[in-house]
């Protein structure tokens, strides 16, 4: 009997890296005759580490070379950070799975001697290159400079010191995957920071027709975060937020209930509008459109619209 095999298709980061191995161990463990390998892929997100995110453009700017190779069958699967999946999919392939969460939040890494974010003296220098995180601490603290830095998890700590910064920010789910747990100096609460859609999460894209691959796979969706995830995509795809402004939702599952929060907010977190809703599991969907709708009929069109032609997603770095 012939060997099966599996080939995951990723982006090199180590970070991605990470996410794409945890998925080939979980593959073995359950599968002892599966053969899987890893396939790396550069996307343009990668090749271009000189522009602020918001500045490079293209929807799907560190999935779409993957996503590509899975449609001429070079890979089978796709391992994907969830906030960096548009929600529109190329003919043919489809987002099967999402993984149980890791932790959603933001995190700061703090310079030598500052204690938390609240010791960050006046004028401040924040290194980070989302925009959803720049509004949401310049509508806490206006006073704030906000520093552009890209590049890995790794890179971004370092220019702390190279960039003379009093914190960088980051999604804790990052840290803790790569080991850097210990240089977290603070975790942003929710309500301070909402998360970036999806954050946390992975997603497995695959071939819609490829029943054998999806029925190898279909064990790693997790229902609950699957729920929450779901709903905050529906958000961005009804704000058709593609648009380069700070756009988040969070949602969390307790029993059958989802409770979820989107925001839409101006670059400079002076506009910022926010929606809390609850509905049952069921409705995750639904719930997202209709918080989208609310967020939009109080003045996010007039947000989003502030960028012309806008054509591009909004999406973190890890």
């Amino acid at each position: 009997m012939a060997t099966r095999t599996l080939r995951i298709g990723t982006r090199a980061s180590a970070l991605a890296l990470w996410q794409a191995n945890w998925v080939k161990d979980q593959l073995e463990k359950r599968y002892p005759d599966l053969e899987v390998s890893l396939t790396k892929i550069k996307t343009q997100g990668d090749k271009i580490l000189d522009v602020p995110l918001a500045k490079v453009g293209g929807k799907g700017l560190f999935v779409k070379e993957i996503q590509e190779a899975m449609l001429r069958h070079e890979v089978d699967i796709a391992v994907h950070s969830i906030k960096d999946v548009p929600t529109v999919f190329p003919e043919g392939t489809g987002l099967r799975c999402i993984t149980e969460r890791a932790d959603p939040r933001d995190i700061v890494v703090l310079k030598q001697g500052c204690q938390s974010f609240a010791e960050i003296g006046q004028k401040g220098r924040i290194g980070t290159s989302s925009l959803r995180r720049k509004a949401q601490l310049l509508n806490l603290r206006p006073d704030l400079e906000m520093v552009d830095i890209r590049g890995n998890v790794q890179t971004r700590i370092a220019k702390l010191k190279e960039d003379n910064l009093d914190a960088v920010v980051l999604a804790a789910a990052g840290m803790h995957r790569l080991g850097f747990s210990g240089q977290i100096g603070e975790y942003l609460d929710p309500k301070i920071c909402l998360p970036a859609i999806g954050q946390g999460a992975l997603g497995l894209e695959s071939r819609i027709d490829d029943s054998v691959t999806n029925e190898l796979i279909d064990f790693f969706n997790h229902a609950s975060t699957s729920y929450a995830v779901t709903a905050e995509r529906a958000v961005l795809a009804t704000l058709e937020g593609g648009c380069q402004v700070p756009i988040a939702a969070f949602g969390t599952v307790t029993g059958d209930q989802l409770e979820l929060t989107g925001l839409v907010s101006d670059v400079l977190g002076q506009n910022m509008l926010k929606e809390t809703m609850t509905c049952h599991v069921d409705q995750a969907v639904e719930t997202g459109v209709t918080m989208a709708k609310a967020l939009l009929s109080r003045g996010a069109a007039e947000i989003l619209n502030e960028v012309y032609g806008c054509d591009t997603f909004n999406t973190d770095e890890d």
